[in-house]
């Protein structure tokens, strides 16, 4: 009937990337969509993201090595809007295992796959992003997307039993370090250690995306996630072996090291607001490649939707003046403007 037919980028997103791959294809027109006057790439080599240590933010005891640390993660989100996070309390093994369960997800038959499915115009599930506004290039990528907390939000129907325990463990382990994150990042900024905490709420949000970023033929056309800033507070990012995270700063494209037993914790717009513009919220793209296929676990840990935040009191005087508006709900405004290729913090500037 013609009043269900599909428009011709839903017809794309019904269809996996990794089946085209298997089947030969060349990217179709609606992925396409790096042109030759990019800026400039910088090898993982010359990116010098910091490395964070966690293990020395965390301890107990007062030390200058404690207060260095907490100095370097305040200069490094200002700068970067990002760090490598090690010392960070999960173990080799569980970072292991969450990685080789994600792996063995996308690498089951279709069929299998399939029994996890959301709908094109669906967010939890198997598939693809929901499709962008007509003119927005579609990602050459697929991914396994769930919700983690609160708990009533989560859908055990689309939580493959294979990983189920895994996923739980790794999540509770996140859930724990995002109260260390905040903790750190409020006493960076000598504000009280609850501070993000308490703007986050009872109900702050955790969702899983598991992607997957298919080798390609002709990756000097597409793109595995277009250019974007997140929505989130801030999203933990586990890595595999395969470099393709790039950052833009300074006009190039700085491409983010792999470290095994790190985990990249990279600011989102309303850690940006929070923070009154201190902390940046940076733009940030993934490559692809024609070699070997890519998988990254994404964890994003955002505000309660219902609570309202804004900059925290303390960071605004009459040398910093307030820099954003108070605002509820800015991941759906984000959803939007993320939709036609758009940023969309300027919507919370004052």
């Amino acid at each position: 009937m013609a009043g269900t037919s599909l428009s011709p980028a839903e017809a794309l997103l019904s269809k996996r990337v990794q089946e085209m791959v298997l089947n030969g294809e060349e990217p179709p027109h609606l992925y396409i969509c790096r042109k030759g006057d990019e800026a400039k790439e910088v090898p993982s080599h010359l990116t010098p993201i910091p490395v964070i240590n966690f293990g020395l933010i965390s301890s107990s005891e007062l030390s200058i090595k404690q207060e260095d640390e907490l100095q370097k993660l305040k200069s490094a989100l200002h700068s970067w809007g990002c760090f490598q996070a090690i010392g960070h309390g999960i173990s080799t093994t569980l970072l292991d295992n969450i990685r080789q369960v994600g792996k063995q997800f996308f690498e089951q038959p279709m069929e299998a796959k399939k029994k996890f499915s959301k709908g094109v115009q669906k967010v939890q599930g198997y598939g693809a992003d929901v499709p962008p506004e007509e003119g927005t290039p579609l990602n050459w990528s697929d991914r396994l997307l769930l919700f983690v907390y609160p708990e009533h939000t989560k859908n055990p129907n689309i939580w493959p039993q294979s990983f189920r325990k895994v996923l739980e463990e790794y999540s509770v382990n996140i859930k724990k370090l995002t109260e260390e994150i905040s903790k750190a990042m409020a006493k960076s900024l000598n504000l009280e250690e609850n501070s993000f905490l308490n703007q986050f709420g009872e109900e702050s949000t955790l969702k899983v995306r598991f992607n997957y970023y298919s080798r390609c033929q002709r990756p000097d056309l597409v793109l595995g996630l277009r250019p974007h800033a997140d929505g989130t507070g801030y999203t933990i990012i586990l890595q595999d072996e395969v470099e393709g995270l790039q950052t833009l700063k300074d006009e190039q494209w700085f491409t983010i090291p792999t470290i095994s037993d790190a985990l990249l914790v990279l600011m989102g717009d309303q850690m940006e607001i929070m923070s009154n513009g201190i902390f940046k919220s940076p733009v940030h793209r993934v490559v692809t490649n024609s070699e070997t296929d890519r998988l990254s676990v994404a964890m994003f840990y955002s505000p309660d939707p219902n609570k309202e935040i804004g900059p925290e009191e303390r960071l605004i005087n009459e040398e910093t003046p307030r820099l954003f508006r108070n605002i509820k709900n800015y991941g759906a405004t984000h959803f939007g403007y993320y939709q036609r290729g758009m940023s969309a913090i300027h919507v919370a500037k004052v």
